[in-house]
């Protein structure tokens, strides 16, 4: 795991190269605190840069900047190729110089070229390869997007890097909000790739490359990423013929791919939250360790029944691992929150980013390479909302429209400090069922709980709809529940979930891994009858059956929590003085990106505890917390 970040800019002098790229470098140090390298060339303008964590051949021979065999490629890559031993067998001929996968990948570009040897790698990373002979910078991504890659034109000068911030700090760097990838964040409480916060500024796509030339620089104009790999290609529901049982084919498959990303040089344990994922992950480590696998889980003391560390102990114990725990208290928890503008480089707020950064640094202290058991929701069908979507729709379809309006008024009549007296979090869940008593369609459902529509006309001057989050994606023609599973692989899953754990992780230089990612489980998935995946009210049928043969459903078979913290509570308590600061009508009307008066409205009624607008308000202090760090 490390990080990359290059600059491309035909005609610049060597001088300027190599202090714009070190510039960038030294913004990373944290995604590779164990050396760095440089590769400049001035006759074509292109200059490299890199920051290690030496996790795979930790000798020199496994440092980047790499050049390849044959002298033509030039690579900085972050991420692991997990089937670099098959690859090494099957490239004979190559004099190795050292272990690592980067220099299979090299020998894979130079024996296949770049693009038939990209679809050949299996794993997690984000690539950019200097092509001498061609005179063309290639980025990949990985087929998911586990790895970041941000790339934009700025005055002439291609610039990328893994993290916005090695880019800001070049001296060609344009700065300037985009103010409809910020409309966006507001609603979905991440910016929906490929924008990024900065105009002109991308993510580059999961699943694609995107090859330029000083042409392309010179004309102002990038081509189009082109996909080596792409979902749609493999959402095949029900089309598995082998007739081999499900369960035993996807407990092999899994063994397989945990035990691929099993391979360190330096020690490695997984994140246990005590939930079916991630249970799932750590048992089949132990079944291919001979010694008692690091675990790792954090607990946060709450009234709201989101401390899982508990039942993290208890499949730990079962199982036999080395299990650390750590009880942080709500004050620890909350000193996080002044880090979290740098730490995600744009506007992020998913909550759940506090602990998950939490549970990281206790892992840094005894690993350096930690398995993580998420993407199990999106990959099998875990979230309520494929239960629940449906029924709602279908029995709302049939609720008279003045039984509707009553139902909605009956509830939010009703304070939410009320509702959470009787139960805590009670309030929330009433208040947004009864948003719900509104729609009449499973999309309409699917985009009331994916984001907070509160966050929809906030952003001045500039509107967006929850349908427009969804445009282009595609997955018209499928199902209500897959269509709501595929629009999550492809926006909710590499913007947020793999955002958060690798900025959450790679702030404190420990490199995280997703089995439930490997492709080959993703399209095993995809390839299984929805009844596999959701009977009822069971969601992720045939993953709790690999589950049931390594730990007994009595320690997991519980309702998912999640893994968050009770913001709301925080909001209108510990934290209120800091969330008054930044939500002044003053202090919004001088960065002049919000309607002063809707947020003044959201926040006094949540304060006062008559609704509970948690979500959208964490979108707006997230993005004034960003906000105030780029001045």
């Amino acid at each position: 795991m490390c990080g990359i970040v290059g600059c491309f800019h035909p005609g610049e002098g060597s001088d300027a190269l190599a202090a714009g790229v070190r510039a960038m470098t030294a913004t990373i140090v944290h995604r590779g605190p164990d050396s760095d390298g440089t590769f400049v060339d001035p006759a074509d303008g292109i200059a490299l840069g890199f920051r290690r964590l030496a996790v795979v051949d930790l000798t020199p021979t496994g440092s980047q900047p790499m050049t390849s065999h044959s002298g033509r490629y030039v690579v900085v890559y972050n991420g692991e190729i997990y089937n670099h031993h098959d690859l090494r067998r099957e490239l004979t001929g190559v004099a190795w110089r050292g272990t690592s996968d980067t220099e299979v990948m090299l020998a894979a570009f130079d024996r296949w070229g770049v693009a038939s040897a990209l679809p050949r790698l299996e794993g997690m990373f984000a690539v950019a390869v200097w092509d001498r002979s061609e005179r063309t910078l290639t980025f990949a991504r990985d087929r998911l997007g586990e790895k970041p890659l941000y790339y934009g034109l700025h005055v002439g000068a291609l610039l990328f890097g893994s993290e916005l911030k090695a880019l800001r700090v070049h001296p060609n760097f344009q700065s300037s909000v985009d103010r409809d990838a910020l409309a966006r964040f507001l609603y979905a409480s991440f910016v929906p790739g490929p924008q990024s916060i900065w105009a002109g500024t991308w993510k580059l796509p999961p699943g694609t490359s995107l090859t330029v030339s000083a042409a392309d620089i010179g004309g102002g104009v990038l081509p189009q990423p082109m996909p080596y790999w792409q979902l749609r290609d493999h959402v095949h529901r029900g089309t598995r013929v082998d007739g081999g049982d499900p369960v035993d084919a996807l407990d092999a498959l899994l063994r397989d791919a945990v035990g691929r990303q099993m391979e360190a040089d330096v020690p490695l344990g997984a994140f246990l939250s005590g939930g079916i994922d991630s249970s799932v992950v750590v048992a089949l480590m132990q079944a291919q360790s001979s010694r008692p696998v690091q675990t790792f889980t954090v607990g946060i003391p709450d009234d709201a029944g989101l401390d899982e560390s508990a039942h993290a102990a208890a499949v730990a114990r079962h199982l036999g691992t080395d299990h650390h725990s750590l009880h942080v208290t709500a004050s620890d928890a909350r000193a996080v929150i002044p880090q979290l503008a740098a730490m995600y480089d744009e506007p992020f707020a998913d909550a759940s980013q506090i602990p998950t950064h939490l549970v990281a640094a206790l892992a840094r202290q005894h690993v350096t390479v930690a398995l993580s058991g998420d993407g199990g929701d999106e990959v099998f069908g875990g979230y309520r909302r494929y239960v629940l979507a449906p029924r709602v729709a279908a029995r709302t379809a049939r609720l008279p429209r003045i039984a509707a309006r009553a139902g909605r008024a009956s509830i939010t009549g009703v304070p939410v400090r009320i509702w959470d007296g009787i139960r805590p979090g009670l309030g929330s869940r009433l208040h947004r069922a009864a948003g719900l008593l509104a729609n009449t369609g499973v999309d309409d459902v699917y985009g009331l709980v994916f984001g907070a529509t509160e966050g929809l006309g906030l952003a001045t001057g500039h509107r967006v709809e929850a349908a427009a989050m969804f445009a282009g994606v595609g997955g018209d023609n499928l199902s209500a529940v897959d269509r709501m599973m595929y629009r999550d692989a492809l926006t909710y899953l590499p913007d947020d979930i793999c955002a958060k754990v690798d900025r959450a992780a790679m702030a404190v230089s420990l490199e995280t891994r997703m089995p439930y990612l490997d492709h080959r489980v993703v399209e095993f998935a995809w390839s299984l009858p929805l009844a596999a995946l959701i009977r009822g009210d069971v969601t992720k049928w045939v993953l709790r059956q690999v589950l049931a043969r390594y730990v007994p459903p009595s320690l997991t078979e519980r309702p998912k929590a999640g893994f968050g913290i009770p913001l709301g509570a925080w909001l209108r308590g510990p934290l209120r003085e800091w969330a008054d600061d930044l939500l002044a009508p003053a202090a919004l009307q001088a960065g002049g990106y919000l309607d002063e008066s809707a947020v003044a409205d959201l926040w006094a009624a949540h304060r006062s505890g008559r609704r509970d607008h948690t979500t959208v308000l964490w979108n707006i202090l997230m993005f004034e917390s960003w906000l105030h760090a780029q001045r």
